[in-house]
């Protein structure tokens, strides 16, 4: 089972220079950015950020070309830069103009979901590493999310990025979303972030019937649960971890209290056990006048449960203002040297090309990327870059799109 660690250092100053001069690529990035072939103020009223090894941080940088773009990032050499907003005025001129003058415009709709918030459930990992198991946390998520942001919301513009250590990022460029303001982002996270409470310590009673964005995504989520929760994972195997995030999820007080004692008394029991333990507690504490209302409250806790431990849990800050910088794709994460490669189908952390391993590629193949590990990752974001143009340019102009991508 292959793990991605933290390497105690991340890529030098040099290792940098090599892979924004050779490898970064800029003009896909700017086409996707710009949504055209032909540069516009998506692109030229864009701020981007960089961070420094020394703990610098620049923001409003803004460029006017393709050409411009990589040679200032290249110039300047950062430890990685993030995207922002496309403002009214182009964000390098800020310090010339009156503050209350700039207006963010638009910016991607983008979502954020870290493997930090399964801690309470992953037993295989911790900390920053990662494997192909606790990796399972985040596929489900984000299947959860594709269906979500093109069923109920219609958007078909989006890619996943893995963040380079633990985690994915997903960008949505389709117009409506970009054109979303503050409010409108707030709404949509307060519709798909169900699981808002990161202790795991309370119970999730959830209103009944459910939702179809809930009915849908537990249809989604329980056939994995016995695999990823129960099995693999096992996380109340662990008593006191039982006691403090299983118990407190169950509906009845008397059941509780049956599971502490007999758990009490057969300490160790397995997650699988222990699940198969409630159902044959709750059959004891049924009456016979009650025993159909509390058989259904029992099976909707356990729905509950299946929900709180596998549908996606997001990081609110990233997607709720316009304004927010997020890390763009194919950076170097400065701890693990991974790149933050799209999320092609079958991804595991273990695939993402690490700078050192790209160096040595490039060397073996004369500096030919199409040789590298990189290369597969670069042909599905310049596809999904193609798409993205596709559909925002009007008719007039699709022709002469069209004879572009000849």
């Amino acid at each position: 089972m292959a793990t991605v660690n933290v390497t105690p250092s991340g890529p030098s100053s040099s290792d940098m220079e090599y892979y924004y001069r050779k490898l970064y690529p800029f003009a896909d990035i700017y086409h996707w950015l710009n949504h055209s072939m032909t540069t516009s103020k998506d692109m030229t009223q864009r701020e981007f950020a960089m961070a420094f090894r020394s703990g610098a941080y620049k923001r409003y940088n803004s460029y006017n070309s393709i050409q411009e773009f990589k040679q200032q990032i290249e110039r300047a050499n950062p430890d990685r830069f993030e995207i922002g907003a496309i403002y009214n005025k182009p964000p390098k001129e800020r310090d010339s103009i009156l503050k209350s003058e700039m207006k963010a415009l638009e910016k991607e709709l983008v979502f954020d979901i870290d493997m930090d918030d399964y801690d309470s459930y992953r037993t295989c990992c911790t900390g920053a590493k990662v494997c192909s198991r606790c990796w399972k946390f985040i596929t489900l998520a984000m299947e959860v999310m594709n269906v979500t942001l093109s069923q109920d919301f219609g958007f078909k513009d989006f890619v996943w990025v893995f963040s380079g250590r633990r985690g994915a990022h997903c960008w949505i460029s389709d117009k409506r979303a970009r054109q979303m303001g503050d409010i409108q982002r707030r709404n949509i996270l307060d519709y798909v972030n169900v699981v808002r409470d990161r202790s795991n310590e309370k119970r999730l009673s959830l209103m009944r019937p459910y939702h179809p964005l809930l009915a849908r995504s537990l249809d989604l989520l329980k056939p994995h649960f016995a695999d990823i929760i129960l099995e693999e994972q096992d996380p109340w195997a662990d008593d006191a971890n039982a006691f403090a995030t299983l118990l407190t999820a169950l509906h009845d007080r008397s059941l509780m209290d049956s599971c502490r004692k007999y758990w009490t008394e057969n300490p160790g029991r397995s997650s699988r056990q222990k699940w198969s333990d409630i159902d044959v507690l709750a059959s004891s504490e049924v009456k016979a006048n009650k025993r159909h209302d509390y058989l259904i409250k029992l099976k909707e806790c356990k729905e509950d449960i299946i929900l709180q431990t596998l549908y996606p849990k997001l990081d609110v800050e990233v997607t709720k203002q316009t304004i927010h910088l997020l890390k763009a794709p194919f950076c170097i994460h400065p701890a693990t040297g991974n790149v933050c490669v799209p999320i092609v189908d079958g991804f595991e952390p273990s695939q993402a090309p690490k700078l050192i391993g790209l160096q040595e590629e490039m060397t073996e193949h004369n500096d030919n990327v199409k040789f590298t590990s990189l290369q597969k990752f670069l042909d599905y974001f310049e596809k999904y870059v193609n798409q993205v143009i596709e559909h925002n340019v009007d008719s007039g102009t699709k022709r002469e799109y069209e004879e572009l991508l000849k």
